[in-house]
């Protein structure tokens, strides 16, 4: 089964880096002139590709600017004329969006990490208890979740509630944060005693990895499925096309697997 998925895999990866220089012609690594890329990238993922951006940067003698935000607002941004290349989405249905309308490339959408969500308490929650009863402890006043209007994993969240029966019964100890950057803040600092974070931000070697956690499982949910896009504004673009390949490429994907994404 496992060399199954491998192979399938490594066609899926094969057909993406076919597709996109059908569409935009052969791109050799013997480039003219360094170019910059400009990738929107959702919250979750930001340290991930700060990981890959030097890797991408030696391979390929291009440069890498990251924007980072909530995968709502930096569509909005995009919507507006926002100078972006690429956008890694935390969803699939805002890049599908874009491509609709005009705004993103016809068939450069893809598929790059399947996120994992987490309940997570910093300090002041017994870890003997189950999640859904750290969920409904008296100790528990506030829970810290990501805009789920703008946040895929807020959206998650409360998915889960509702499949536990809590959501009514929770809805006045949720506090929200624009993205899941201040969905962990939240928890982190003791404002809320619990929050739905994403596992990557917990698996951050730049963020303490203490406290008590309580891995969701993936069916409580709908997939958080991540989909990257190439705009219209990187058609011209070289690097935004080789970053494409790239990100699918077997060195991106054991850094993205080791950030607890899985992948396709």
């Amino acid at each position: 089964m496992a060399a199954a998925n491998r192979c399938l895999r490594l066609v899926s990866n094969f057909l993406m880096s076919l597709m996109l220089a059908l569409i935009f012609g052969a791109v050799t690594a013997e480039t003219p002139s360094a170019k910059t890329l400009v990738a929107a990238t959702a919250t979750n993922f930001a340290e991930v590709l700060q990981e890959l951006k030097p890797l991408f940067e030696t391979e390929t003698g291009h440069d890498l600017t990251i924007v980072t935000g909530s995968t709502g607002k930096l569509y909005a941004q995009i919507e507006h004329g926002a100078p972006f290349d690429v956008f890694l989405a935390a969803d699939q249905q805002r890049p599908e969006r874009l491509v609709t309308n005009g705004t993103a490339v016809a068939g450069s959408r893809a598929t790059y990490a399947i996120g994992r969500l987490t309940l997570w308490s910093s300090n002041g929650v017994n870890a003997a208890l189950s999640a859904q009863d750290a969920l409904t402890s008296d100790a528990v006043n506030h829970i810290a979740i990501a805009n789920p209007e703008l946040a895929p994993y807020g959206l998650a969240a409360q998915e889960v509630l509702r499949s536990l029966g809590l959501a009514d019964r929770l809805a006045h100890k949720i506090v929200t944060g624009e993205n899941i950057g201040q969905a962990y803040a939240m928890v982190a600092t003791g404002n809320a005693e619990v929050g739905f974070i994403s596992s990557s931000t917990l698996l951050s070697a730049h963020r303490p990895a203490g406290g008590v956690r309580w891995e969701i499982p993936s069916d409580a949910h709908e997939p958080i499925r991540q989909d990257a896009v190439l705009l219209q504004r990187g058609t011209e673009n070289a690097a935004a096309l080789m970053f494409l390949k790239f990100l699918v490429s077997e060195e991106a994907q054991s850094v993205i697997r080791r950030y607890g994404y899985d992948i396709d």
